[in-house]
């Protein structure tokens, strides 16, 4: 079964200035994705992460909420993380084991950072991955543009062979849910 996983998509990330590359349409696409997964039988999980002292990105707070443009439900699952890992001290294994999920499909912020260490993490673990090239995201940095660092992701991730399973690239439209 294909789980989607929606890492990072809140309000202090998505409403700060500058805004992630292309952040309104990344959200579009994921709102596609997450509704596709819904209507096909597959779990919808969002990752928030959150910060361990001080009150910015604290569990609760204005910035920790998932952005006001996503489109949510009732039967989404929420995990809570305080490390780029959305695995390590969290209960995403214990979701995804509940829901029999074998193979992520994953999206959301940052692309170099939790994306990318959530994405080798799941594959390590063993789970087949989609990486959503077009529903990822960062801001730009100094040695890279946004763009680039996306680009760079969605290159270099589905290269990767020593896991033993496959990652792949692949455009939000084209990702389907339904077991088959």
């Amino acid at each position: 079964m294909k789980a989607l996983i929606v890492i990072d998509v809140q309000h202090g990330l998505f409403r700060s200035s500058p805004a992630p590359a292309s952040a309104e349409s990344v959200i579009h696409r994921i709102n596609g994705l997450t509704r596709r997964a819904r209507l096909q039988g597959a779990p919808v999980i969002f990752v928030q992460h959150e910060a361990t002292g001080g009150e910015y990105f604290r569990h609760g707070s204005a910035e920790w909420a998932l952005d006001a443009g996503l489109v949510t439900c009732d039967t989404d699952q929420l995990v809570r993380k305080t490390t780029p890992d959305s695995f390590l001290r969290t209960d995403l294994e214990a979701v995804l084991a509940k829901c029999g999920a074998s193979h992520l499909v994953v999206c959301g912020y940052a692309s170099e950072f939790c994306i990318d260490t959530t994405v080798r993490r799941a594959a390590a673990l063993g789970y087949e991955v989609t990486l959503v090239s077009d529903a990822h995201t960062t801001q730009d940095k100094a040695h890279a543009d946004a763009a680039h660092i996306i680009a760079h992701h969605n290159a270099t991730l589905p290269s990767i062979r020593s896991f033993g399973v496959p990652i792949h690239a692949q455009a939000s439209e084209g990702v389907e849910f339904a077991q088959g």
